[in-house]
């Protein structure tokens, strides 16, 4: 299933289902104007009874303060369903947004949506 959406401001919002996980893909940029999308988005998900989402941002142009609180905000309503938002990201200049913050030590952050499934396989494993 694959839903997509496209904000007059910039924001492509896509939707995928792959096994448990729900994947967000991203493209352009997510700032104060478009982030409701992503928000609405990771909403949707949750009331679905999707807890196991990634984000990802290999597409994402600029990334600011309200794209960082919307993700949080997503990951703390998953985390209340013990669930898990991890983002896939592989452009240094967003990861430096997550470094500098200390999120990359709360969400987990997947390089490519390739090195999904392997990261999977190993908290599988590990448990």
């Amino acid at each position: 299933m694959m839903e997509k959406e496209r904000a007059e401001s910039g924001l492509e919002v896509t939707v995928e289902e792959l096994g448990d996980i729900s994947l967000i893909g991203l493209s352009g940029e997510v700032d104060v104007y478009t982030a409701p999308k992503l928000k609405d988005a990771i909403n949707s998900l949750v009331e679905k009874g999707r807890y196991h989402i990634v984000v990802d941002l290999e597409k994402v142009v600029f990334l600011d303060s309200t794209g960082l609180g919307v993700l949080v905000g997503g990951l703390k309503k998953v985390k209340s369903h013990r669930g898990e938002l991890g983002i896939i990201c592989n452009q240094e200049r967003i990861l430096r947004v997550f470094r500098i913050t200390g999120l990359t030590k709360v969400f987990p952050v997947y390089r490519t949506r390739e090195e999904l499934p392997a990261k999977e396989r190993e908290k599988q494993d590990a448990g």
